[in-house]
């Protein structure tokens, strides 16, 4: 199973539970469809899991704390907890009313998204380029030392070693990454993301010193906008009406979040129970095709956002978010092996590339620098955990390292499964019917009227 030419298996079995939404009286899937045999075991769908822990887990309840900081920032007369309480119950409705209603909600969640993403971008834009009432031109002032980008981190406890300090304050930023990119290996607009991403952080370099305090304040603020560098950079030329908006902005974004986050980690659940690699009362749908035991489950673990509601309860959560982005970076290197091994097989068994629907660039030696820089930054991740020595960040660091290699092992002996030779790949089941979709797809879009240009843009959003 690779990146390039078949969708994941957890978009597949999304679709079968959206499938169901037409089906008044059904409540499971057809079991014959669903009992894969030994040879049908193949790496990724045991990334599955993983992909459990990080958006069930974590993700999601990380947003929903994200969500009651934000609120925070307009009126703290209600306790944090309450709010926690109202979004968990507001994303578990969205989900347990069907697709239609979460796919409707999400588009104008999106819309609105995309909206405020390209305004930020445009502001910071203008703003850098003379538009602030200082009629400042910043240019790239900033940069330039003192204030350039690199800057430094650890330097008191690296004995002022001012190339080593810049040097870990670089790898400190890919390891943080890690936790930013996780997740876009689920669905199809991950161009879209890194825009945003590169986007964003180019912008905020370019309108914000590195060594200013308001940047410091704001990462360790705990009321929604106030920990928006764009609200730093807006208080630096002198604009100071643009708190509410990039705070609602904000709100908008992590519960958009959270309610994705959700969707997707049921619909993974349901697809564990499916392949029967998890109980079978997650196989269970509603009259709509919701998978409700898994959606139950899933709702249940947003419980440790709570960890948060007291102050130590923050760092317990921070043990949870390098967990995580361990376990992330481990999905990714499986997902790069297991598209080397694909290109593999394709040559072994006589299959050209060029024949694909899509072909991935730079490849193999792509896979194999995502793979080998994953590695490295996975190893060194927890650098900072030695300077000074802290017990509990090293294993929440690293303890996923063998938890990971603990259940693939264990998974292996227990079913007696073992790595498929290249020669015995399929490379053929299910390609059918994504050629059929495919064609079908193709008809009805040849049968439409020519679009305008607005229309292409509309498509491309």
């Amino acid at each position: 199973m690779s990146l390039d030419e078949k969708r994941t298996s957890t978009n597949e079995k999304v679709v079968d539970a959206e499938k169901v939404d037409s089906l008044s009286e059904a409540i499971e899937f057809d079991e014959t469809l669903r009992e894969p045999t030994a040879q049908d075991e193949t790496l990724h769908r045991g990334l599955k899991a993983r992909q459990i822990s990080m958006i069930a887990l974590i993700v999601t309840p990380n947003n929903i704390n994200a969500a009651g900081v934000v609120v925070q920032y307009w009126t703290k007369s209600v306790h944090i907890a309450i709010w926690m309480v109202i979004f968990i119950t507001f994303i578990f409705v969205i989900n347990l009313l069907g697709v239609r209603v979460f796919g409707e909600l999400e588009f104008w969640f999106s819309g609105i998204k995309i909206v405020a993403l390209i305004a930020l971008l445009l502001m910071g834009i203008i703003i850098d380029l003379g538009g602030n009432p200082h009629r400042d031109r910043l240019g790239f002032r900033y940069w330039k030392e003192p204030n350039g980008p690199m800057g430094k981190y650890l330097l008191d406890r690296v004995g002022g070693n001012t190339s080593l300090s810049i040097f870990l304050g670089f790898w400190a930023t890919l390891t943080n990454a890690l936790f930013a990119y996780m997740g876009t290996e689920l669905i199809g607009v991950t161009v879209g993301e890194v825009f945003f991403y590169v986007g964003g952080v180019f912008v905020i370099g370019l309108i914000v010193p590195s060594t200013n305090q308001d940047l410091f304040i704001a990462t360790q603020a705990r009321t929604g906008a106030a920990a928006s560098p764009f609200v730093v950079a807006t208080r630096l030329v002198g604009i100071r009406t643009l708190d509410h908006v990039i705070n609602g902005a904000i709100l908008i974004f992590v519960m958009s979040a959270a309610n994705s986050d959700l969707y997707i980690g049921s619909r993974t659940l349901y697809g564990l129970a499916v392949e029967g690699k998890a109980p079978k009362i997650f196989k269970r749908v509603n009259r709509m095709g919701v998978p409700y035991p898994a959606l139950i489950l899933c709702t249940l673990f947003c419980g440790l956002v709570f960890l948060n509601v007291r102050s130590s309860g923050s760092r317990v959560f921070g043990w949870f978010f390098n967990l995580v982005s361990t376990f992330g970076a481990l999905t990714w290197m499986c997902i790069a092996y297991s598209h080397i091994r694909f290109m593999k097989a394709l040559k072994l068994q006589g299959k050209s590339r060029d024949d694909l629907p899509y072909k991935a660039p730079f490849q193999p030696w792509g896979s194999w620098f995502a793979l080998g820089a994953t590695a490295i930054i996975t190893f060194f991740k927890g650098f900072d955990t030695f300077i000074p020595w802290n017990t509990a960040n090293f294993i929440t660091s690293y303890i996923a390292i063998p938890i990971f290699f603990f259940l693939w092992i264990g998974y292996k002996l227990f079913m007696k499964t073992s790595v498929i030779p290249l020669s015995r790949v399929d490379l053929v089941t299910g390609l059918k019917e994504i050629d059929d979709e495919e064609k079908h797809y193709l008809e009805e879009q040849a049968r439409l009227p020519p679009r305008g240009w607005l229309g292409r843009l509309w498509d491309a959003l």
